[in-house]
């Protein structure tokens, strides 16, 4: 027995030349794809639990847009879009109690008093007719600038009624109920009775403003 030749190895695992067994451990591979893949295992739960404690802390405000959107948007107006009716509205006053005094702000002469007339014919109380004051003169644009101060707000809609395509301004600074009609440019003549007394009727009933759909 050779001194190379390990003890109780016998004659067979002699060692003679350049050639030597190996003596190693053999390697052990079902352990090394164990270990990858609890290493594996280990980083995703780091991972996860990573991600709650982010989502913790920041309130879960990183929302992508399909779970920002989700909900429908609501299409109930809230309290302050659609108030609680106060009542019916003021009733108009008649044409008898109301003081109208009439401007010619045209170019064309007699108009003033032809509008009078007729007016004091439907039955309204003309105060008098003149040509338009300098800041009116020849710059009324619409058919009729009916001109009342906030007593005179539901005279002025009455007044209104009788010249088709008119406007109502309500000066804050004016005291009284009186009323003022000047005549503008497009002005011809006042509307039919009948017109006026529709216009009237819808000027007394004015048609509630629609719910907000969707």
């Amino acid at each position: 027995m050779s001194m190379l030749t390990p003890s109780g190895m016998g004659g067979k695992y002699r060692i003679t030349g350049n050639q030597y067994p190996r003596m190693g451990r053999p390697r052990r591979r079902g352990r090394t794809a164990l270990a990858i893949v609890a290493s594996v295992v280990v980083l995703g739960l780091i991972g996860w639990g990573t991600l709650q404690l982010i989502d913790v802390f920041t309130g879960g405000k990183d929302k992508g847009p399909a779970q920002a959107h989700a909900a429908p948007a609501s299409c109930k107006p809230t309290a302050a879009a659609t108030p609680k009716p106060t009542g019916k509205p003021a009733p108009l006053p008649p044409p008898a109690s109301i003081g109208v005094t009439v401007f010619n702000a045209t170019a064309k002469g007699g108009l003033a008093k032809t509008t009078a007339d007729e007016l004091a014919k439907r039955g309204f109380r003309v105060i008098k007719f003149s040509n338009a004051p300098i800041e009116y003169d020849k710059k009324v644009t619409v058919p009729a600038l009916i001109v009342a101060g906030p007593a005179g707000a539901q005279a002025a809609k009455v007044v209104g009624t009788q010249v088709a395509g008119s406007t109502v301004k309500i000066d804050p600074k004016r005291a009284g109920p009186g009323v003022d009609l000047l005549i503008g440019t497009p002005y011809t003549k006042l509307a039919d009775p009948k017109d006026a007394a529709k216009a009237l009727a819808v000027a007394a009933n004015p048609t509630p403003a629609p719910s907000p759909s969707c």
